[in-house]
């Protein structure tokens, strides 16, 4: 079996939705940072095991979960409120867990996006891959961006190919925008601070692939302009209807936000070192 852990804030519409999918495992694990709704009870009513941690981020929170929830079982599966698992993705985890050899440590998972009912597959480049199952004490991970990516890994990483279901979008337009603003923010700090090797471009993984890959598309003139174009029309966007246009044209608002703050980020640093210089120059005057 597999014991499953939830990140939760705040998350009393997405929760029941995504603890309801999860009736066949008998350890759900609720890993809260401070909800003021109902997210405790509804964990607590499903019966879910619920604890706290302060969130930092994405990554150390995952961290902190593996090192200090008391997990019934070997097999990890991380899951976010707005996700659900369905009866295939459910298959398709036990079976692979079921035949894993000692080798794996753990397998990327992809999900279908979701908006108004429509999956939106050519909008969002899927397949996209997470670390999301794990085997106990062979995996952690590290934070990039927004979100995370696999850290030290004692072994191999399959793959799990069924999706599992994201609603991204359930809290409507007003809260994902908000929550794109802040993500935006470290986004544009960790591709310049955290620009992975140029070779990683190459790398057959598209967990290490693609933040090689984003890191320097944000220096391209236009970018923003060309990830809408790049999704909408030469992925297909525009065959998902107006679900596909919106996400789209967001997607590029969203590179376009990241754009901007690297630049920002980048003019701060470039006063600081002229600052700093100039400082030096008079303290040598000084001293000489």
């Amino acid at each position: 079996m597999v014991s499953v852990i939830i990140l939760t804030k705040n998350e009393e519409q997405d929760l029941p939705k995504c603890l309801s999918s999860l009736q066949w495992t008998d350890d759900v694990l609720v890993l809260d940072s401070g909800s003021t709704d109902d997210t405790v009870k509804i964990a607590r009513d499903f019966g879910a095991r619920v604890s706290y941690n302060k969130f930092t981020s994405f990554g150390m929170q995952r961290n902190y979960a593996l090192e200090n929830l008391e997990l019934k079982y070997d097999w990890i599966l991380f899951l976010d409120a707005d996700e659900v698992v369905t009866p295939p993705f459910e298959n398709a985890i036990l079976y692979a867990i079921e035949n894993a050899d000692q080798r794996v440590a753990g397998f990327y998972c992809c999900w279908k996006m979701m908006l108004d009912d429509t999956w939106l597959k050519n909008c969002d480049n899927f397949p996209k891959w997470q670390l999301r199952v794990l085997k106990k004490g062979r995996a952690t991970f590290t934070d990039f961006g927004h979100g995370q990516k696999e850290g030290e890994v004692k072994g191999k990483i399959e793959y799990i190919k069924e999706p599992y279901l994201h609603y991204s979008f359930s809290k409507g337009w007003t809260q994902w925008i908000a929550r794109q603003n802040r993500y935006s923010s470290l986004e544009a700090r960790d591709r310049i601070e955290k620009r992975p090797p140029f070779k990683h471009i190459f790398h057959r993984n598209s967990s290490q692939r693609n933040p090689a890959l984003k890191s320097r598309l944000s220096d391209v003139p236009g970018w923003p302009l060309l990830r809408f174009l790049h999704a909408y029309i030469f992925n297909g966007g525009f065959l998902e209807g107006t679900p596909g246009f919106i996400y789209c044209v967001n997607m590029g608002y969203h590179e376009f936000l990241i754009k901007i703050k690297m630049r920002e980020l980048r003019l701060k640093r470039k006063k600081n070192t002229v600052a700093i210089s100039n400082a030096t120059k008079e303290s040598e005057i000084t001293i000489s």
